[in-house]
């Protein structure tokens, strides 16, 4: 029988995260990294954190806090709570840690952590990202990542047919 990993010990605090991070580059392996709202976690999701998690050895999600979701998405907004939101991320198989921001951006935990790849949707384009994470990132030397957008599955969409 396979014993499954317990999703609360995917939870990282930043200060564990760059205890997590150290180990990472003494073994040699690579950290890949994502970050957003996730919400209402769908196939769309899965399908990108999976294929995130094949640019390296490691997968991080950096979630927004439940203020920041509200400060970019407005005051309807999120659906379900951080707290239920990280549980639902740390579930999957291909997901290494999870760890909670609350501030708008990840420019500070960009460049504390230092990932070697950063992932994001195909919905985004390089001169998309955000000036001051695109900055961030490039300075650490992340390596940029874009996965093709998953048409027909998105948080907005499940919400316009609820």
């Amino acid at each position: 029988m396979k014993i499954l990993k317990d999703p609360a010990k995917c939870f990282m605090s930043l200060p564990e995260i760059l205890i997590w991070r150290e180990e990472l580059r003494k073994r040699q392996e690579k950290l890949v990294v994502t970050n957003g709202c996730f919400d209402i976690l769908h196939r769309g999701h899965a399908e990108y954190m999976r294929n995130a998690r094949n640019f390296g050895d490691a997968l991080l999600v950096l979630l927004n806090s439940d203020e920041s979701v509200r400060s970019l998405k407005g005051p309807s907004r999120p659906i379900n709570k951080v707290e239920d939101r990280a549980y639902m991320l740390a579930s999957l198989a291909f997901v290494d840690a999870v760890s909670v921001f609350h501030t708008e951006r990840c420019t500070d935990c960009f460049l504390q952590i230092k990932p070697d790849v950063y992932v994001k949707g195909g919905d985004y384009t390089f001169e998309t990202l955000n000036p001051e994470e695109r900055e961030a990132l490039v300075s650490v030397g992340a390596e940029i990542k874009f996965i093709p957008f998953i048409s027909g599955f998105s948080t907005t969409s499940i919400l316009a047919k609820i």
